[in-house]
């Protein structure tokens, strides 16, 4: 596939494979292709910035997004995603119900993190719930491609869901279990005692070898999420 992720302000991660750190929050969107499906993981915080990865999808493949994988469920990961239509999403188990119930929460914790009232009021009134849970793991066929989804949490929220692209190396979607322009942040529904298994487990996903992208700053290896690791194991008291 010859696309130019680049010209479009994308992250080329491997074949078929891009990421994009969207403004305002340095929130990362990823790109996973295959013959059959394009797997988008996680939307943005507004539905412009949902309809922008929308057209920039369509303008790179040629292609609809067909699967949403939806990290966690924090205002600038899901609010875009009523801007897709037609698509299979996913999320952790209990994801769902959170928030067809929680959207005055995500209104407020946008607009709490700066998002404008309108902007927040647009995208919480119409916030779709994952149409799939993931309890365990869940494989995706996207055609030629296999993805990994993986409930790995609770830990930076309650629930976190995490993907693994095979291939040379391995490309670890991580969501904000790993931040690398700023420090980890454990917010009101974080598991902070859970945190440091769900990146033992993220690290037996990947591999020493793997690309792992965080939720928020530049891809990093394996020794930088055994490091973040550690920290967090010792700034929250547990082994």
């Amino acid at each position: 596939m010859n696309v130019s992720w680049e010209e479009f302000g994308w992250e080329r991660l491997g074949h078929g494979m891009g990421r994009r750190r969207l403004p305002g929050w340095d929130a990362t969107v990823a790109l996973v292709v295959g013959a059959d499906g394009v797997l988008l993981y996680d939307t943005g915080s507004t539905l412009r910035e949902g309809a922008e990865v929308r057209a920039q999808a369509q303008a790179l493949l040629g292609r609809k997004v067909t699967h949403i994988a939806l990290s966690h469920p924090h205002f600038d990961h899901v609010l875009g995603t009523a801007a897709f239509s037609g698509v299979q999403v996913y999320g952790a188990v209990g994801m769902a119900d959170l928030l067809k119930s929680g959207a005055d929460a995500l209104y407020a914790s946008a607009v709490r993190h700066g998002l404008s009232e309108h902007d927040a009021a647009e995208a919480a009134g119409v916030v779709v719930a994952p149409h799939h849970e993931v309890c365990g793991e869940w494989t995706l066929d996207l055609g030629g491609r296999q993805v990994l989804l993986a409930n790995v949490g609770p830990a930076h929220s309650g629930h976190d869901l995490v993907a693994l692209v095979p291939g040379s190396p391995a490309v670890v979607l991580c969501g904000d279990l790993v931040e690398e322009s700023g420090e980890p942040q454990a917010g009101r529904d974080a598991v902070p005692a859970r945190w440091p298994a769900a990146l033992d487990r993220l690290l037996a996903l990947g591999g020493e070898d793997a690309v792992y992208v965080p939720g928020h700053g530049q891809v990093v290896d394996a020794a930088f999420v055994r490091a973040q690791r550690d920290r967090l194991a010792a700034l929250f008291g547990v082994s």
